[in-house]
């Protein structure tokens, strides 16, 4: 009987999830307020029911009571997030905070799934939910932050000095791990500065193009760039360092509209990327472990090569939670974690989550296009972009679409560092919104002043035609029309 329950779970939590997924993009054609809170309540619905099959289904699965106690401490973290950023910042994005629980769900759901096996049960869910809890303080607190401090376009050299010194300290004094230096282990906690420099750094283009966008200026900041690019390739963290190339190019080009400029980046990038092969031996077993993942299994393939077994294994509806294998798959917890989703869960589960990331990404280019203050609108897109191809760097490497760079997927894989970084980023771009709720409502004001002032005037020459000369026709004021939006809460 449990053996049925379960295989029926996993039907159950792919339907959840693809109308929770649905929901994602259809609330984007809603013009109504009240349709809108409608599709948002149904979203906190599916995802606590959601959490209850998977956690209930884990439960029978293992009749272990700490998954139970992780379920109820799971939901009542998720529901102090949608409640605390309800009453404390009622303009929030509500799509964006349902996405963030729900990518959190999902991560805890697989951690927890693939910690039962460890030589400490439940650990890594434990620590993981620790990163949860303190990532959420950084959100609430950074938001009011982005309000308040209307300086923050002024500190263009502040944000490259840190960001720099942070990843050069990293490449001198830090340990090698999995062929590259990422971080620092304090306190037994591992600290990967790149994860939040990448912040600063989106920061400093911002700052630097919003200051000016001529050629003098757009070299000196394409320098510091290419340091810090370059730098992260010394300590062969090259996902990341591809991560700052393609945010840097992104901007650069929106904030110029200059093809030139592009096409020259991409040269650029494409003459690196031949220099690191034949450099670095690091990525020639990557790239080798890409190309035949199968021929090198006994080596650099085996982890590309399980992971695509997982898949393989997985189909369309998955073999059900604790009825696969993907603890099988080199660090799943963090690098591979999607392949682990994908065997359990399903290609269509997996696709959804695809499809969430993308919805944020959406949401994220529409307050970038929105916002009417230059060093945001630069803010709002290159964050956006470091967080779709992160997801794209992490999800292309596991599926053998591109070689694996071993990014995690934001949210979702286990790791302080990413959880705390990814929080922020959210958080800032909640602040963004907020920003743009204002800048709404300071329009909305001006105008309605306008109009007044408009009145007034015609009613004075009105009464001063009728009293001193000839009556004329009145010639129509022409208005401003507001643009007409959707209010994505």
């Amino acid at each position: 009987m449990v053996n049925i329950i379960i295989q029926l779970s996993k039907y159950v939590i792919i339907i959840l999830m693809a109308i929770y997924t649905f929901s994602c993009f259809s609330i984007f054609t809603r013009n109504y307020e009240d349709e809108e809170k409608r599709v948002l309540i149904r979203q906190d619905v599916l995802l606590f029911l959601l959490q209850f099959t998977a956690f209930g289904t884990m439960y029978l699965a293992t009749e272990d009571m700490r998954i139970l106690f992780l379920y109820a401490a799971l939901a009542i973290v998720s529901l102090a997030v949608i409640l605390l950023y309800s009453l404390i910042y009622p303009n929030v994005s509500r799509l964006v905070v349902n996405n963030m629980c729900m990518l959190i769900t999902i991560g805890m759901i697989m951690i927890t799934r693939l910690s039962s096996d460890n030589d400490s049960p439940y650990g890594t869910a434990i620590r993981q939910l620790v990163f949860v809890v303190l990532g959420i303080i950084f959100g609430l607190i950074v938001p009011v932050l982005i309000r308040k401090l209307t300086f923050l376009d002024k500190w263009t050299y502040v944000y490259a000095a840190v960001g720099g010194a942070a990843l050069l300290a990293v490449a001198l004094f830090a340990q090698l791990s999995g062929g590259a230096k990422l971080g620092f282990e304090i306190m037994g906690i591992n600290i990967q500065p790149s994860e939040f420099v990448k912040i600063l750094f989106v920061f400093y283009v911002a700052a630097s193009l919003n200051k000016s966008r001529e050629f003098k200026n757009i070299v000196v900041t394409t320098a510091v760039a290419a340091a810090h690019v370059l730098i992260l390739v010394i300590s062969t963290d090259l996902g990341a360092a591809l991560i700052f190339f393609v945010v840097y190019l992104v901007m650069l080009y929106v904030a110029t509209r200059q093809p030139l400029y592009a096409v020259a980046g991409l040269g650029a990038g494409v003459l690196a990327a031949v220099a690191g092969y034949h450099l670095f031996s690091h990525i020639k077993v990557r790239v080798e472990a890409w190309q035949d993942p199968i021929g090198t299994y006994g080596g650099s393939g085996y982890q590309v090569a399980q992971s695509l077994f997982a898949i393989g294994t997985g189909s369309w509806f998955g073999t059900g939670l604790f009825q696969g294998q993907p603890d099988t798959i080199p660090v799943a917890e963090t690098d591979f974690i999607f392949s682990a989703i994908t065997e359990e869960m399903g290609v269509i589960f997996a696709l959804c989550i695809i499809l969430i990331c993308v919805s944020c990404y959406v949401m994220f280019l529409n307050i970038a296009m929105e916002l009417r203050n230059r060093f945001y609108k630069y803010v709002a897109l290159g964050l956006g972009t470091c967080y779709i191809f992160q997801v794209f760097l992490q999800i292309g490497g596991v599926t053998k679409f591109i070689p694996s760079t071993g990014m995690t997927l934001p949210f979702v894989s286990y790791g302080g560092s990413s959880m705390l970084s990814t929080m922020i980023m959210f958080g800032i771009i909640q602040g963004l919104y907020i920003l743009r709720e204002d800048e709404e409502e300071k329009y909305e004001k001006e105008r309605k002043a306008s109009d007044g002032l408009g009145r007034t005037a015609t009613r004075k020459t009105r009464k001063a035609t009728s009293e001193n000369g000839p009556k004329f026709e009145e010639v129509p004021r022409q208005r401003t029309r507001k643009k007409q939006r959707t209010r994505t809460r």
